[in-house]
C-alpha cells in the first residue's frame, strides 16, 4: 500500500441510524459493571468501536459508520464512563484492565476475532489492544492518532497548542495559581480529585471545555457547556489516565512494540490540522507498520463528524467490507 494517501473526493453519507439488537450490563470484576450493545446483522462482519478520552462513552451516532446490512457493530462504554458503573470511578481503572475488558466482551460474544475501529484515545487503545492480542485482530482502523507520549501530552497541556489558541489557553490555565502552571495535568489532578465537588465540577468543565473548543477546524474557540456528570466523568478519568503516563512502561511504548502487529492490515485517517492530535503521530506510526495505510485529510482537524474525516471513515469501511 501507499503509506500516505490525499483525500479522496467522492462525498458519502452517514448509514441511517439504527438501534441496537443486543444491550447488556457486563460484570468485568473489580467492582465495574460495563454497558456493551450491538448493532446491525448478528450474523455480520464483527467490528469493535473503542471510544475516546479515556472516558467520552459511546454514542449513537458511532453506529452510522457502518452498513447495518454488513457489519455487526459492538460498541461499550468504558469503565467508569457513559451508561457504565460507578460513574467517574478510577479505582481498577487502568489501560490493562481495559484491555482485559475488550476481550472479555469478545469471548462473550463468541467472536473469533474482528476488526478495531477507535480514534484519538480509542486509537491507543486498539493498538495497545492489538499487540497484546494479535491473533483477535483482523484489521485496524484508526482516527485521530494518540500514541500517549509525553510530547504529544506536553503538546496539549504543556502550552504547544496554546499558541495557536492563546486567549484559551489563558483561560484553561487560568483558573491555577501561576506556581503550578508548570504541571497543569497535576494542577487539575488535585482538583479533580479534592473531594469538593462544587471545584471538582468547576475544573471538570473548564478540561471538557478546553478540548472541545480545538477538536473541529472550524472551531470558533467555543467548548460548549457538556452536562455536569458527563464533564466530571470525563475529566477525572482522562486526567487519571494522563497523570499515569497511560500506565504504559517504556517497554510497553505503542512504536516499541510495532513488530507484533506488523501483519495486520489498517488504516489512519489523520486530519492535517489535529490541533489535539498533531500529524506528527500518525505519521511516525505509518513509517513502522508495513501494513498500515495513512490517509492524510486535508482541511480537517481531529473530530470523527468533521465531513472528510467521515468520507474518508465510510470508504475505508466500505472497502474492508468487500474483503
Amino acid at each position: 500500500m501507499d503509506k500516505v494517501s490525499g483525500q479522496s473526493r467522492a462525498d458519502m453519507h452517514l448509514f441511517p441510524p439504527i438501534e441496537p439488537f443486543d444491550q447488556r450490563m457486563v460484570d468485568v470484576g473489580d467492582g465495574h459493571i460495563v454497558y456493551v450493545e450491538q448493532c446491525g446483522n448478528p450474523s455480520g462482519k464483527p467490528v469493535v468501536v473503542l471510544h475516546g478520552g479515556p472516558g467520552g462513552g459511546c454514542s449513537p451516532s458511532m453506529r452510522r459508520y457502518f452498513d447495518p446490512a454488513v457489519y455487526r457493530v459492538i460498541l461499550f462504554d468504558q469503565r467508569g464512563c457513559g451508561r457504565s458503573r460507578p460513574n467517574a470511578e478510577v479505582a481498577a481503572n487502568t489501560t490493562w484492565h481495559l484491555i482485559d475488558d475488550i476481550e472479555r466482551i469478545r469471548a462473550l460474544l463468541g467472536i473469533e476475532a474482528w476488526t478495531v475501529f477507535g480514534g484519538s484515545w480509542g486509537a491507543t487503545l486498539a493498538l495497545l489492544y492489538a499487540q497484546a492480542h494479535p491473533a483477535r485482530v483482523e484489521a485496524l482502523v484508526l482516527r485521530g492518532v494518540f500514541l500517549m507520549t509525553k510530547p504529544e501530552l506536553d503538546w496539549f497541556y504543556g502550552g504547544g497548542v496554546g499558541r495557536f489558541w492563546p486567549e484559551l489557553w489563558e483561560k484553561f490555565v487560568g483558573l491555577l495559581p501561576e506556581s503550578e502552571r508548570d504541571d497543569v495535568i497535576g494542577a487539575y489532578h488535585r482538583r479533580l480529585f479534592g473531594g469538593d465537588r462544587g471545584v471538582e465540577g468547576q475544573f471538570a468543565r473548564a478540561w471538557v471545555q478546553w478540548e472541545n473548543a480545538l477538536a473541529s477546524v472550524q472551531s470558533d474557540g467555543f467548548g460548549g457547556e457538556a452536562p455536569a456528570d458527563y464533564a466530571r466523568a470525563f475529566a477525572r478519568l482522562e486526567c487519571h489516565y494522563f497523570a499515569n503516563g497511560g500506565f504504559l512502561t517504556a517497554d510497553q511504548a505503542i512504536l516499541n512494540n510495532m513488530d507484533k502487529i506488523a501483519h495486520i492490515p489498517g488504516v489512519i485517517v489523520q486530519g492535517r490540522f489535529d490541533m489535539i492530535c498533531p500529524p506528527q503521530a500518525a505519521y511516525r506510526l505509518a513509517e513502522v507498520w508495513p501494513n498500515g495505510q495513512l490517509h492524510m485529510v486535508a482541511r480537517s482537524g481531529h473530530a470523527l463528524s468533521e465531513p472528510a474525516i467521515t468520507n474518508q471513515l465510510l470508504r475505508t469501511m466500505r472497502a474492508l467490507s468487500e474483503h
